[in-house]
């Protein structure tokens, strides 16, 4: 007798089958995830939802000012067409290593552990991918979200008191963060006093709410200057999106800082302990609300 025909399979049913494959693989990724955090005692997402507002640099100020003070700090930077954390925390220097237990972060500023996309390419490379039989595209969507399940799930983060994540712009992030954190223990919200920012930050504020992602609280960033001459200091924006900001999340305005060259020009270039000063009443006020948690 010969061999009955084989059943070709529906369209629908070939969809069902890579959904399902697809479902599979999300939540083996969550799994790992789940499993390399389990020593992360504490991992707090720092967001603006918007540009320009030096998110980046409360981040390691943070960091550095936290690991001063005894704890076991990571960084890991989510925004992959424009990461800094590398640089500012003096990490790039090295290659990343790949152990049986997964990529070993860059060691930083202090002790401080880093992974950031800048880290995997050359310098002034555009992060790009690359799919076979097409041209080459900038990541998007999912592709992003993919990037931030592996740097989560693939680096041996170890044992961290906390893992600052620094988001990009925009308050989709926030979304595949909580996806893959759901014991996200909040985030810290960045802004600079203008009306513009108060606008596109209330909306992350928004966003954290819908995601029951409690605000720890508020950093107004370049809250004034000082005249390297005079020392006198002055205003750079009128707005105190700050304060505002705070009383609409029902949390504190955890530091003001004032816009110093000087200490910015040092951060830049790799000395985020520079920053450690001026984020050491938020680190600590931080520290409080996380303990008191």
């Amino acid at each position: 007798m010969g061999e009955a025909p084989r059943r070709i399979r529906t369209y629908h049913e070939v969809e069902e089958a890579d959904r399902s494959q697809l479902r599979s693989q999300i939540t083996a990724q969550r799994d790992r995830v789940t499993e390399r955090l389990s020593s992360v005692r504490h991992v707090v997402g720092v967001m603006s939802g918007k540009g320009g507002v030096g998110k980046s640099f409360v981040t390691a100020g943070l960091a550095t000012a936290l690991a001063r003070r005894g704890r076991r700090v990571g960084v890991l930077d989510g925004d992959l067409h424009g990461p800094t954390a590398a640089r500012m925390l003096a990490a790039g220097k090295g290659r990343l290593e790949v152990h049986a237990d997964g990529v070993v972060p860059a060691a930083g500023s202090l002790g401080v552990a880093v992974m950031s996309s800048d880290l995997l390419l050359s310098e002034g490379a555009p992060l790009r991918w690359r799919e076979p039989g097409h041209d080459r595209f900038v990541w998007r969507g999912a592709l992003e979200a993919g990037m931030l399940r592996e740097f989560l799930g693939d680096v041996a983060w170890g044992v961290l008191d906390l893992l600052l994540v620094d988001l990009p712009p925009g308050t989709d992030r926030l979304d595949a963060l909580v996806e893959l954190v759901p014991r996200l223990s909040g985030v810290v919200v960045v802004t600079i006093p203008s009306e513009a920012s108060f606008r596109a930050v209330r909306r992350a504020v928004q966003a954290a709410r819908a995601s029951h992602v409690p605000v720890l609280g508020v950093v107004e960033n370049m809250a004034g200057y000082r005249c390297e001459h005079c020392r006198n200091e002055g205003s750079l924006f009128q707005g105190g999106a700050g304060e505002r900001l705070a009383r609409e999340a029902g949390a504190p305005l955890l530091s003001r800082i004032a816009f110093l060259p000087e200490v910015q020009a040092a951060v830049d270039g790799g000395a985020a302990p520079a920053a450690a000063d001026a984020l050491a009443p938020a680190a600590e006020a931080l520290l409080a609300l996380l303990e008191a948690a």
